[in-house]
């Protein structure tokens, strides 16, 4: 497959120590030269204590993801979607982000960092500082009405939630990267679900579910970004899901240099000038001090 790269022997293996070979000096120099681009994926989050959904965390969940059809078309599944999010939320809400986030955001703060989309819904980018970021799949942090489309702070819908159910007590020990939690039947079958306050409507994590479409404006954006970025650097996604690979296509059909940092293989490896198996947050620790050292 062609991707406007002549890569060959550019291509990192993986294998031996990924931040002390050609490959991570190669990295160094992209980033250097400024304009990048970021997509960053689950990943990211995964040393913040978020579960991914392919990685060694992602193979441990047992639970299906909530699709969009099945959340708009029974009310039985969205009780059961909220009464488990009503608890994953808790940890979501409480998470900090890791040293990654906080590498990225010192990347944008130096200019080198032109732009960042991610496909997590998590927050956790801007909790580190950073700036304008698109998040392609939406935020936990929001709900929007499904009627009247008004959005509020989830914050706002906890404590709906809590005072609707203040003798619900839901033991869980897991939590899934969509910010839900396993629950049994009898848990969920005596929670009591709220709706919109301004119309009557029905409530729905402003994200894109599984089997729902990303808003075409967003995806406008991010295609934007890409064309425009000097490289594109994808960070802890497996480019499974078409919704952030289309974007690594796009920067390939263009002759944009894509760069990735990931634990294990990914979709858009033929695609890539150069690939870095490793773990993120010491990785871009390691990118920012070779910067410093290069001033």
């Amino acid at each position: 497959m062609d991707t406007g790269f002549d890569a060959g022997s550019d291509v990192l293996s993986r294998s031996g120590d990924p931040l002390a070979g050609t490959g991570f000096r190669m990295l160094a120099d992209l980033v250097a030269d400024g304009d990048v681009v970021v997509l960053s994926g689950a990943g990211l989050s995964t040393e913040s204590g978020i579960p991914d959904y392919r990685g060694k965390t992602g193979r441990r969940r047992r639970a299906e993801p909530m699709t969009y059809q099945t959340f708009v078309g029974s009310a039985e599944a969205r009780r059961r979607y909220w009464a488990r999010s009503h608890l994953g939320w808790r940890h979501i809400d409480r998470t900090l982000p890791n040293a990654g986030h906080r590498a990225v955001a010192a990347l944008q703060a130096r200019g080198l960092v032109s732009g960042i989309i991610t496909q997590n819904v998590d927050g956790l980018h801007q909790a580190a500082g950073a700036r304008q970021v698109v998040e392609l799949h939406g935020s936990l942090h929001r709900v929007r009405c499904l009627a009247c489309g008004r959005r509020t702070p989830r914050h706002e819908l906890d404590r709906r939630l809590r005072a609707a159910n203040p003798d619900w007590r839901a033991p869980t020990d897991e939590v899934n990267p969509d910010g839900d939690a396993a629950l049994t039947d009898e848990w969920i079958d005596s929670f009591r679900v709220v709706d919109c306050r301004s119309c009557g409507g029905v409530l729905k994590p402003d994200v894109v579910f599984f089997g729902e479409n990303v808003p075409r404006p967003r995806v406008q954006r991010c295609y934007e970004l890409t064309e425009n970025a000097g490289t594109l650097l994808v960070l802890g996604s497996s480019l499974t899901v078409a919704s952030g690979y289309r974007f690594v296509r796009r920067a390939a059909e263009h002759a944009i240099p894509v760069a990735i940092v990931n634990q294990g293989p990914t979709r858009g490896d033929a695609h890539a000038l150069l690939t870095l198996d490793a773990p993120l947050g010491p990785a871009l620790t390691a990118l920012l001090a070779a910067l410093d050292r290069s001033r």
